[in-house]
């Protein structure tokens, strides 16, 4: 038993021995000592490159370095940059993998050690600013021959990752001076290349959009950048067509991801014995239903759109719509070069391009799915990075809603969709059927998710640039409507509930958000929209009997627009920062005010003249449609209205 516990003591004492370190390490270790590696072996380099890289040290070796300790190896260091950019163009392809993964580590390593450093700074330590010209120009031009080339997916996946981790290496992409030189050596063909071949597009289209986005950022306000400018005059139909599938497939699979939580959330005996219970459960079922956004692949859609008009007739190009559910997603690998915490679609919903037509399947496109992933998005903007999400989707429709061509295709009655919008769970109301979503334009898609998010966003918490910016595409879309004499079968009824109720939560709340927000500004952009009904409404409005149910609305609400009046009057009439904005509203409710105080003592007397104590909605409209047969109302104040709306229709 001794000489057990003996040898048991010895074997203890052996495996207390420090482990031997990859060779691959001790090369490290080398180059950040102050010699010159090669002068003890002249291979050093083509040796380094044949081994595997070890990523996780190289970075916490280059972050454990101070500022003096680097400027003693910045010779090494540079070297090292020059000797990765020259196995770049070897025929091995380990030695290119392995130098491509170096540069990752070199640039994500130097920027995290030193955020505070100016960009020249953090040039000089990489590559030594008198060379930093021509090592760029070689480097790009070899990611270039790369990705255009023959060579693997692999090999061309791992070009795209070191970019992007060149792009997103700091927190504010204007401050990253190295992309000077991407700017001056451009990819912006090799990117083309990419998107507009299947099956290059299939494997690396999610990267390359990502990336075109994320570079049409830099400083973009405060110089000349060429991918703006190459972005905004691009015509060719594949290209184009290629980034609006791999901006079409990203949001699809999101939408699938949240339709199958969904799904899953609703069945079994736990679901249903939550809603047994009620609201108590309400914050939990919220939080399993949420799922991870993508702004990058909004970003491109919104700089695609933006920048380019021809990039338009991408979004309603319609095809079989992919039950998604069917599609087994495959994980992408999560690697540190993954942009903005995103992953790529998975490469099942890639493989298709073209797919066999079927009478039975519902037709969808780009900007439907766009919608869909919009109302899903909307329903929770209480965290700063959803909100900012909604921003971005609200931003991309006023962009959309402010092209003549989109417009025509919105309001297209040849082009009619069955759109199935999300609408945030509620108490007082019922799940709409998917099933009895009738094909409308998509213009009606629009206006719903517009009326579902005035409905479902009135809270403390006012989100009112976003409430500004949707009643702005309202506007617009009316604006179209007005100029072109559309005639919209839509329930408009449902979209003046939701501003009238809008209103009445303003007035509601006046004191918290007088606090925090110009209300009245947004009182204003309401009350022109029904002055735009009320106006022109005969040009637009399809039937007179959308007349009857608008100054129907209207009488019926006449406290809500009779206390907003009040309460303008109050503030215009004292001295104070909200008095000029305040005056603009009284000025707009004239129109509001001359229709209820016209139609109210015609509908008292009735009711008097009858004994009828409430008279029902057929009466009112009666009453409203004699009345409106001898006045015109159209006149009133129409010198204010067109004044209002001058400057957007």
């Amino acid at each position: 038993m001794a000489q057990v516990e003996k040898k048991a003591g010895l074997l203890r004492r052996t495996s207390s021995k420090k482990p031997l370190k990859e060779k691959v390490v001790l090369m490290y270790d080398e180059i950040f000592a102050k010699d010159n590696p090669t002068k003890t072996n002249p291979h050093f380099w083509d040796e380094l490159f044949l081994m595997k890289v070890n990523l996780e040290y190289l970075e916490a070796k280059l972050e454990s370095l101070d500022g003096e300790e680097v400027m003693k190896i910045q010779d090494n260091i540079n070297s090292l940059f020059h000797h990765c950019v020259q196995a770049l163009g070897e025929e091995h392809q380990i030695k290119v993998v392995n130098a491509l993964q170096t540069l990752c580590a070199l640039f994500r390593g130097v920027h995290q050690k030193n955020k505070s450093a100016s960009g020249f700074d953090i040039i000089n330590m990489l590559m030594g600013f008198d060379k930093a010209e021509h090592r760029m120009k070689d480097l790009m031009e070899s990611l270039n021959t790369l990705l255009c080339g023959e060579s693997s997916d692999s090999l061309k996946s791992l070009c795209l990752k070191l970019l992007l981790c060149l792009v997103t290496v700091t927190d504010n992409i204007s401050q990253n001076t190295i992309l000077e030189y991407v700017m001056i050596n451009s990819i912006f063909e090799a990117i083309l290349q990419i998107l507009s071949d299947v099956s290059s597009r299939r494997q690396h289209g999610y990267d390359a959009v990502v990336l075109l986005a994320l570079l049409v950022n830099y400083r973009k306000y405060e110089s000349v950048n060429p991918y703006i400018v190459k972005l905004s005059i691009l015509d060719d139909e594949p290209t184009l067509d290629g980034m609006g599938m791999v901006v079409h497939q990203a949001l699809t699979e999101y939408n699938r991801q949240y339709k199958d939580k969904e799904e899953e959330n609703q069945g079994g005996f736990f679901s249903t014995l939550t809603s047994m219970v009620g609201s108590m459960f309400i914050a939990d079922t919220d939080e399993k239903l949420s799922v991870q956004t993508n702004e990058a692949i909004l970003l491109a859609l919104y700089e695609a759109v933006h920048l380019n008009r021809n990039f338009i007739t991408v979004l309603a190009q319609s095809h079989p719509e992919i039950n998604m559910a069917t599609t087994p997603a495959i994980a992408a690998p999560t690697t540190p070069t993954t942009p903005l915490g995103t992953t790529p679609p998975s490469l099942d919903m890639m493989n298709s391009t073209e797919l066999p037509l079927d009478p039975n399947l519902q037709t969808s496109n780009l900007l439907i799915t766009f919608l869909k992933y919009s109302s899903i998005v909307m329903q929770d903007t209480k965290d700063e990075h959803r909100l900012n999400s909604a921003r971005l989707c609200l931003i991309i429709l006023t962009c959309i809603a402010e092209d003549q061509y989109a417009d025509a295709i919105l309001h297209d009655d040849n082009m009619n969709f069955r759109v199935n919008l999300h609408r945030m769970p509620m108490r007082h109301r019922k799940k709409a059927a998917d099933k009895n979503m009738p094909s409308r334009p998509l213009v009606c898609a629009v206006l719903d998710l517009m009326v579902e998010f005035i409905v479902t966003h009135m809270m403390k918490d006012f989100p009112m640039d976003l409430y500004l910016r949707c009643v702005q595409i309202i506007h617009k879309l009316i604006c179209y409507q007005k100029r072109s004499r559309i005639r919209l079968h839509y329930t408009w009824r449902e979209l003046w509930s939701a501003l009238i109720n809008l209103l009445k939560f303003l007035l509601s709340n006046e004191t918290v958000l007088l606090a925090k927000h110009n209300i009245f500004h947004l009182a204003l952009l309401v009350i022109n929209l029904f002055n735009m009904f009320i106006t022109y409404g005969d040009t637009f409005l399809p039937t007179p009997s959308s007349y009857d149910e608008l100054y129907y609305e209207i009488v019926r609400m006449h406290q809500v627009f009779d206390n907003l009046h009040c309460m303008v009057l109050r503030v215009s009439t004292n001295t104070g920062q909200w008095k000029e904005p305040a005056s603009k509203v009284t000025h707009a409710l004239v129109n509001i005010r001359a229709i209820i105080n016209h139609f109210n003592p015609k509908i008292e007397s009735y009711a008097a003249v009858n004994h009828i104590s409430q008279l029902s909605e057929d009466q009112v409209r009666s009453i409203s449609l004699n009345v409106r047969k001898n006045v015109s109302l159209n006149t009133l104040s129409q010198d204010i209205l067109l004044k209002e709306f001058s400057s957007i229709s």
